[in-house]
């Protein structure tokens, strides 16, 4: 599996890889499907880009920190410590231009520096301090997807989601509490086609380690002055010995959702589980009147939705939601998400079989409405383009979809017109009155 982290290997010409991939990534973008000249891990990303919501074309990712919040957020990190080490090892004679960037353990980038062309030419994409980069905000990256995946990794060029980014080359690694475990962080080297190579990605995999080793002997020396008593971030995990965050949402023919987790799985009430739904489809976040438009017509007071979110706070523990605005703190699967990916892949059976009945089918909240209309026509769109006959049958054959006339009329197609089940089915169209 290590070997599918490679950006590319000895003897490789980048430039036949870059056109390449960025050929993938047109036929990716354009129809959902894969080619072979797409390392899995990049592949995986992307997908999960586009669950993200991520625009190729328009997403920049969001700047969350400015001013005040940034100076105090930075001053109050463990990670500050090793920025004078880190910039001796990256940016003092290094072999070209390039900037190390230093984020925490939600994506937010909190220093920035190196060489002042690369600077100016990051800020017209908000590669800046305070912005996020996580992968559920600015597609396929280095930082991001080394948060999303929890080691090292590079990506070269055109296997950026983001067209706008996909001049530029990077590699990072996570950076952890040497103590605990927890995630602080991720370190970035990002320029030219040279930091996607594997010494880039060795170099970062050194520093990283001697930046947690001067997290350990500051702590060991100093650990009341320095501030470096074991780590918790309201914006990271939870902790070591936190319980770990559920890892899925299932609403498909629930009128009440339920998160499964390594432990027991949780039963949620019927406004926790539209709320936990909306968050998913939001990763950026919501405000209180946002998050109350998606959830009733009239909307609903922002007093109300504190003491929801107050409540299911309470529910799932620490570590999950986060305030102002309301959002996850952990990259959250869902059963819908499941369904999607079968049709980017073309396993309409494996889609059918996994769509257990609507979105959330009891909830009248505008927002649940929207992401149940939206699946039900994906749905529709894509079997009826191109489904087989037995994928139609089993389809045709679910409960929330036997009297649906697009599945209906769908089946019917693929039905020989003397064979016993076109009359079937001809008889339930007749009988919704069509």
């Amino acid at each position: 599996m290590a070997g599918s982290w490679k950006a590319w290997s000895w003897g490789t010409d980048p430039d036949t890889v870059r056109r390449d991939v960025a050929v993938a990534h047109e036929r990716f973008t354009g129809s959902g499907r894969l080619g072979d000249a797409v390392r899995p891990m990049v592949g995986e990303s992307w997908r999960r880009s586009v669950l993200h919501g991520v625009d190729p074309d328009r997403t920049l990712p969001p700047l969350e920190l400015t001013g005040s919040h940034l100076l105090r957020h930075r001053e109050r990190h463990p990670l500050a410590v090793t920025l004078p080490l880190l910039r001796r090892l990256l940016l003092e004679n290094a072999p070209g231009p390039q900037l190390l960037a230093v984020g925490d353990a939600s994506g937010r980038l909190l220093w920035v520096e190196g060489d002042h062309g690369l600077r100016s030419k990051g800020e017209e994409l908000h590669f800046v301090e305070g912005a996020n980069w996580h992968e559920r905000s600015a597609g396929t990256n280095a930082p991001g997807v080394a948060l999303a995946l929890g080691h090292e990794v590079r990506v070269f060029a055109s296997e950026h989601f983001s067209r706008g980014v996909q001049h530029w080359s990077c590699s990072a690694a996570p950076l952890r509490d040497p103590d605990t475990g927890e995630l602080l962080g991720v370190l970035d080297l990002t320029g030219d086609d040279h930091l996607a190579s594997p010494q880039a990605l060795a170099l970062v995999r050194a520093a990283a380690t001697a930046a947690e080793m001067e997290i350990r002997v500051r702590r060991s020396t100093s650990p009341a002055r320095s501030g470096l008593s074991p780590y918790r971030d309201e914006a990271g995990p939870a902790g070591a010995n936190a319980a770990p965050p559920p890892t899925r949402l299932c609403v498909l023919g629930r009128d009440r959702g339920r998160l499964e987790t390594e432990g027991r799985p949780i039963e949620l009430g019927a406004r926790h589980s539209e709320i936990l739904l909306l968050l998913t489809r939001h990763p950026r976040g919501l405000t209180g009147e946002a998050l109350g438009a998606l959830l009733h017509e009239r909307g609903v007071a922002p007093v109300t939705i504190r003491a929801e979110m107050s409540r299911l706070r309470r529910l799932l523990g620490p570590g999950l939601l986060a305030s102002r605005p309301y959002r996850l703190l952990h990259p959250l699967d869902t059963d819908v998400d499941r369904v999607r990916r079968c049709l980017l892949d073309g396993d309409d059976r494996g889609a059918v079989e996994l769509y257990e009945g609507h979105v959330l089918p009891g909830s009248e909240a505008p927002g649940v409405i929207e992401a149940r209309e939206e699946l039900r026509a994906e749905m529709c769109e894509v079997l009826t383009a191109r489904a087989d006959p037995r994928a139609l049958a089993e389809w045709v054959e679910r409960p929330e979809w036997r009297d649906d006339p697009r599945a209906i009329e769908a089946a019917l197609g693929a039905v020989e017109p003397d064979a016993p089940r076109h009359a079937v089915l001809r008889g339930r169209l007749r009988r919704l009155g069509l």
